[in-house]
């Protein structure tokens, strides 16, 4: 198994992917993904969203890419 190295970018999740995450996984909820949380008291897609992710247990993939093109698939797991 290869060592969880981040080499591209800060070592932790930017505002801009979370904003990006965070509003992709909302959308998904709103067209009827499941929801991967216990949302009783969340009726909006962004509040259940923002917990899925609070909670780690979303399966994303963050590719960070430099302008020369090289570019690193970090998974979501690792930033937190």
């Amino acid at each position: 198994m290869s060592e969880q190295k981040i080499i591209v970018g800060p070592p932790k999740i930017t505002r801009f992917e979370k904003a990006r995450i965070v509003g992709a996984r909302a959308l998904q909820i709103s067209m009827g993904a499941p929801i991967l949380v216990d949302a009783a008291e969340n009726t909006n897609p962004i509040d259940i969203a923002l917990s899925e992710l609070d909670a780690g247990v979303l399966p994303i993939t963050i590719r960070r890419t430099l302008p020369d093109g090289t570019f690193q698939d970090i998974p979501l797991k690792w930033l937190f």
